[in-house]
C-alpha cells in the first residue's frame, strides 16, 4: 500500500539527506567526516537573545497561543528594523507577518497563491525547496538560467513569452544560495518593472540579507518605489543571529499576498512560541554588533577557503554575502562525481551544484559554517588528493 499522495511520491529524495545518510555510513566505518554541505550556522546565538528568551519563557502569559500573525512586539520590531536599516515604512498590522522560519513561509505562500497548472519562474541554480514547494502546490516550475558571465543576475528579456504568459509568481534570492551572488538596487528596480508589466507577483527570499562582507550592504526589494504593489520579502533570523533551530522568520510587503498566506497559516499552525518571538524582537532591535562579528568570522573563513581552492587550481570567486563559496569542479568531473570523490577519499562533504538545478552543473557549494580548524583540515585533505593539485 502507498501511503503518500501522488505529489509526495513523485518528489525526488532531498539531496542533502542523501549525503547525510552516506556520512553516517562512513562514520560507522570509522571515517572522520568534515561536513561542508548544509548551511547551518555553527556559531552560538548571542547571549543577549538567550537571556531575553529565558526571561520571557518564565512568564505564564507567554505560554498561551500566539496571535496567528505573530505578537505585536515582534511585528513592530520587524517594521522598526526595516525603517532603520532600509528606510522602508511598514504597517505592522497588515504588511508584516511572523513565520516559523522563512522556509515554511515561502512554501505556504506558494500554496496560498497558486492554482493547479500555474507557472512559477524560479532561479536556476536556486534553493531546491522552491521547486519542491511549487510541485506540492500542483504548480509548474519554470526555471530561468542564472549564469556566471552575468553575475548570476536574471536576464529578464530572455525569459520565454510562452512561459511568462502562464506565470503567476517570480522568485528571487539575493544574497544568493547557492552562488553567493549579490545585487545592487537597480536589479530590483528592473524586477519590479518586469513584474508590473507581466502581471506577476514577486517573492524575494532575503534569508542572507545581513550576512555580508566589507562595505557591501544588501538592498531590500521594498526600497524600490511601488514595490509593495507586487512584492513580498522573506526574512530569517536563522543566519544573521545564529537562531536556525529557533525557527523564526517574517514576511513583509504586499498586504494582499500576506493575507493569502495568513489564511493558509491560520488553518495549519498557530505561529511561533511567544517567548521566541520576543527574543527575536530583541535581536532585531539591537545595534547588530553581534551580526557584524559573525560576518567578520565568515569573511576570514571565506578568504581561507577561496585562497586554498585557487592554490589547487580550482576557480572560485570571493562572494560579498552568504557563508557559501561556489566553486567550479575540474573539467574531468561532474558536480556529483566530484562531490562523491571528496567524500569517499577525503572525508569532506560538499554539495554538488546540480542539487540546485541544471544550471548548477559544473559547480559545488562549500559551506563556511564550520570552525576554522576544521576548514584547514578539509583543505589539507583536499590538497593531498592527486598530489596537491586539483583532485
Amino acid at each position: 500500500m502507498k501511503y503518500g499522495s501522488s505529489q509526495v511520491n513523485r518528489l525526488p529524495p532531498y539531496l542533502f539527506s542523501v549525503f547525510q545518510q552516506k556520512k553516517k555510513e562512513l562514520e560507522a566505518r570509522g571515517m572522520d567526516i568534515i561536513d561542508l554541505g548544509i548551511g547551518a550556522p555553527d556559531l552560538p546565538t548571542p547571549p543577549f537573545i538567550i537571556e531575553r528568551l529565558i526571561e520571557e519563557a518564565k512568564k505564564p502569559e507567554n505560554h498561551k497561543y500566539s496571535p496567528y500573525g505573530g505578537c505585536a512586539e515582534f511585528k513592530q520590531a520587524v517594521a522598526s528594523f526595516y525603517k532603520r536599516h532600509y528606510n522602508v515604512e511598514l504597517d505592522p498590522d497588515t504588511e508584516v507577518h511572523a513565520l516559523i522560519g522563512s522556509k515554511e513561509g515561502i512554501a505556504h505562500l506558494i500554496q496560498a497563491v497558486l492554482d493547479p497548472g500555474d507557472y512559477v519562474l524560479l532561479p536556476d541554480p536556486g534553493y531546491p525547496v522552491y521547486q519542491s514547494a511549487v510541485h506540492l502546490a500542483y504548480g509548474v516550475a519554470s526555471p530561468f538560467k542564472l549564469v556566471e558571465e552575468h553575475g548570476y543576475i536574471p536576464q529578464f528579456k530572455q525569459i520565454r513569452a510562452s512561459e511568462l504568459n502562464r506565470a503567476k509568481l517570480m522568485l528571487l534570492n539575493y544574497p544568493s544560495n547557492p552562488t553567493g551572488a549579490t545585487v545592487e538596487i537597480g536589479v530590483f528596480t528592473e524586477a519590479v518593472d518586469f513584474a508590473r508589466k507581466n502581471k506577476l507577483s514577486l517573492i524575494h527570499d532575503a534569508a542572507y540579507d545581513l550576512v555580508t562582507f566589507s562595505t557591501y550592504k544588501s538592498p531590500s526589494i521594498l526600497q524600490v518605489p511601488g514595490a509593495k504593489e507586487v512584492a513580498v520579502e522573506f526574512g530569517s533570523l536563522s543566519k544573521s543571529f545564529n537562531m536556525a533551530g529557533w525557527r523564526l522568520g517574517y514576511v513583509v510587503g504586499n498586504k494582499d499576498l500576506i493575507q493569502a498566506l495568513a489564511v493558509v497559516k491560520s488553518n495549519t499552525d498557530t505561529s511561533q512560541f511567544l517567548a521566541i518571538q520576543k527574543a527575536g524582537a530583541e535581536a532585531l532591535q539591537s545595534d547588530l554588533t553581534a551580526v557584524k562579528e559573525n560576518n567578520r568570522i565568515y569573511y576570514d573563513r571565506m578568504k581561507l577557503m577561496v585562497n586554498a581552492l585557487q592554490e589547487m587550481g580550482l576557480t572560485a570567486g570571493e562572494p560579498r554575502g552568504t557563508f557559501f563559496v561556489w566553486a567550479k569542479v575540474p573539467a574531468s568531473f561532474t558536480s556529483q562525481s566530484f562531490a562523491e570523490k571528496l567524500l569517499e577519499e577525503a572525508g569532506v562533504i560538499v554539495t554538488p551544484g546540480n542539487a540546485f538545478g541544471a544550471g548548477g552543473e559544473g559547480y559545488v557549494r562549500i559551506s563556511l559554517s564550520t570552525p576554522v580548524h576544521r576548514l584547514r583540515e578539509a583543505v589539507k585533505r583536499m590538497k593531498k588528493m592527486n598530489g596537491g593539485g586539483a583532485p
